[in-house]
């Protein structure tokens, strides 16, 4: 069996790791639960002031507080997906042997280019 060629990876195309990834969930998680507890406390100074169009405020805030927690726990869960599955590879590399694995150098693939000075 033969071996891969390697191929160089561009720091623009790395994947961000685990833990940064982790830590944007927990960020988004803990923020969405932030709306979610002044949901509850709108709702209580709503019912406690006797607002005006109660019967409107009430099921908006009710809803948030319903919603938001929902959509808070599958966003903290969902993460990217896999680029490539490893049966998947396996079952591709023996159907295109002949395609080199990098079909463009990285001179002629665009990029983008960052200049310091002003």
């Amino acid at each position: 069996m033969k071996r891969q060629a390697y191929r160089p990876i561009l720091i623009t195309d790395a994947a961000r790791s685990q833990d940064d990834q982790l830590t944007t969930r927990q960020r988004r998680y803990v923020m969405m639960m932030a709306v979610r507890v002044a949901c509850v406390i709108v709702g209580a100074i709503l019912v406690g002031a006797k607002a005006p169009l109660l019967w409107l405020w009430l099921p908006l805030v009710a809803l948030g507080m319903v919603i938001v927690p929902w959509l808070a726990v599958m966003l903290a869960n969902d993460r990217p997906p896999k680029e490539q599955h490893r049966l998947a590879t396996r079952l591709r590399s023996g159907a295109a042997k002949d395609v080199p694995p990098m079909s463009l150098t990285a001179e002629e693939r665009p990029h983008k280019v960052i200049d310091a000075e002003p």
